[in-house]
């Protein structure tokens, strides 16, 4: 990539962010009634479900923070994520200190989950606000709520009943992933030795269990000391767009500690996931794909998904960035092109998250319980401010 095309690039994700997905966000999903956001919206922002998600309050007020935190100390900014946080600390936690996954638009509680992703998502909601305002008691907050997951995953809450019974021992590459990028994000507001502990467990594990290299791939579920269960779909099941969330998480924390074996260590991630994940036929990464071929057991297995293609889009430039090696630079403009001539609604603003195959638009739902304000605008803030980094010629 020359200069010229970095500063285009620089100034296209940086416009999208600023002057399309923030705006869209900010004028559709305020509840001035009831507090937090009405985000199941329609492509033109209008509300088809009044239901609240706290993955996606969380998601929004994090979002709104590292903005304010990282880009400009907009009040507006701050303001939104703050409408967000209000709702989510006196309608998000259950009286034992977990949180709610789903509430009726006034905050009654409607769904709680056994996983814990909705208070990983919470804790960097908090502490990215408390960042934003100073306020050392949320950052405090975020820190009692990390212990706690921390402590739920060790020792599960015997209170709601596993999903299955112990008969096929299996784990799944969600978790250290989301304690890997959940860490991560507290450390900003300052280090600690359990930290780099929770870290370097979330490392270890994904790439001495759920990287196979023999299979050349990085499965989603695999016995409890990583061994491969093949004989089922759930064994076989490849996620490309997870697994190259991963990556950028740990080139991130290669970056953050300079470790060059790292990067190394990553790079078959990448390589192994695009190779997998790649549509030579229609372009853009399949959602799911099956290592031996056989039927996936996901019937959406062939779409494009927004996140994935994201996801990918940032693992592949960070590598780039990191190695000089071209065949990232080649994905990453693969991958933009993709992107943006598929997903962009161009009447109504922001992106469709779920495409077919062939990448026509599946269903133009621009907000629900997953797709939200968190993908996209993280991945156009991250591919932004490294572009940046490449363009000042810093490491």
């Amino acid at each position: 990539m020359n200069r010229a095309r970095l500063v285009e690039l620089r100034d296209c994700y940086r416009d999208t962010l600023l002057d399309d997905v923030l705006p869209f966000w900010m004028r559709h999903i305020r509840d001035d009634d009831c507090g937090g956001y009405l985000h199941h919206v329609d492509a033109d922002g209008s509300v088809v479900s009044t239901d609240k998600c706290f993955w996606v309050t969380a998601r929004t007020v994090w979002l709104f923070s590292r903005c304010y935190n990282d880009v400009e100390a907009k009040p507006a900014w701050l303001d939104f994520a703050r409408h967000g946080y209000e709702f989510m600390l006196k309608h998000g936690f259950d009286t034992d200190g977990r949180m709610f996954y789903t509430v009726l638009r006034d905050g009654t509680p409607l769904r709680k989950r056994r996983y814990l992703f909705t208070e990983t998502f919470g804790a960097i909601a908090l502490s990215e606000y408390g960042e934003a305002t100073g306020d050392a008691s949320v950052v405090e907050r975020a820190r009692e709520l990390y212990r706690k997951i921390i402590a739920l995953h060790a020792e599960p809450d015997a209170s709601m009943p596993p999903k299955f019974y112990p008969s096929r021992q299996m784990k799944a590459h969600a978790m250290p992933m989301i304690l890997l990028a959940t860490t991560q994000v507290l450390r900003r507001n300052g280090d600690d030795p359990f930290y780099e502990e929770v870290i370097d467990q979330s490392i270890h594990e994904v790439l001495e269990h759920f990287v196979h290299h023999e299979r050349r791939a990085l499965f989603e579920s695999v016995g409890l000391n990583g061994e491969l269960m093949l004989d089922v779909p759930e064994g076989r099941c490849i996620n490309p767009g997870h697994a190259l969330e991963t990556a950028w998480f740990l080139l991130a924390e290669a970056r953050h500690r300079g470790d060059a074996k790292l990067v190394e260590a990553t790079q078959p991630i990448i390589d192994y996931s695009m190779a997998l994940g790649w549509d030579e036929k229609y372009g853009g990464i399949l959602y799911f794909v099956d290592i031996e071929g056989k039927p996936p057991e996901q019937y959406e297995h062939d779409m494009k998904l927004w996140w994935v293609q994201l996801e990918a889009l940032y693992a592949n430039l960070m590598a780039y960035h990191l190695t000089g090696e071209a065949r990232y630079a080649t994905w990453f403009e693969q991958l933009h092109t993709y992107c943006f001539e598929h997903f962009p609604d161009r009447e109504h603003g922001e992106w469709f998250g779920y495409l077919h195959r062939d990448g026509t638009v599946a269903n133009r739902i621009k907000s629900n319980n997953w797709k939200s304000p968190f993908h996209l605008p993280r991945a156009l803030l991250n591919v932004w401010r490294l572009l940046d980094e490449m363009l000042a010629g810093e490491g």
